[in-house]
């Protein structure tokens, strides 16, 4: 069994800033042998729309605070999200996010994250399936440098 507090994880590997603000804070990951993973990802207020297009990964979310637009940029639909709302991203939907308040998003991933994927400047992870390959840095686009996320090994 695992009982795990989000305050433990700040201020570990498991909490992964990004460039632009946001905190993953990874409650399960591929090491923990759940078969997925489960972050809370804390997004700031911004006047950004954040690009990603999960290419090895299905992702559901639930919005647990805030206010957000989910904007699906194959069919140009846009989404309000707010507390109590989830949306999936079950056919590797390419999307942005524009965070209208900080907004606090419950995420599930399969398969799991291993930890230290990278985003690529398509807004992909890349998988991790394939852990004797280097992970590459992209430019990202909203963060405007490159940048990995290095997660200790348990």
């Amino acid at each position: 069994m695992k009982v795990i507090n989000i305050e433990d994880l700040r201020g570990t590997n498991r909490a992964t800033p990004f460039p632009c603000g946001m905190i993953s804070n990874r409650f399960l990951l591929k090491s923990d042998g759940m078969g997925f993973t489960l972050t809370v990802t804390e997004i700031p207020k911004s006047e950004n729309w954040r690009h990603w297009h999960y290419k090895h990964h299905l992702e559901a979310c639930y919005c647990s605070s805030g206010k957000g637009i989910l904007h699906d940029l194959e069919t140009n639909e846009k989404y309000d999200i707010i507390p109590g709302v989830m949306y999936a991203l079950d056919e590797h939907d390419n999307h942005s996010f524009l965070a209208i308040e900080d907004t606090v998003l419950v995420c599930v991933f399969s398969p799991p994250l291993t930890g230290d994927e990278v985003h690529g400047k398509d807004g992909s992870y890349r998988s991790g399936v394939d852990p004797d390959q280097p992970y590459p840095v992209f430019l990202n686009e909203y963060a405007g440098e490159g940048h990995r996320f290095k997660v200790k090994k348990d």
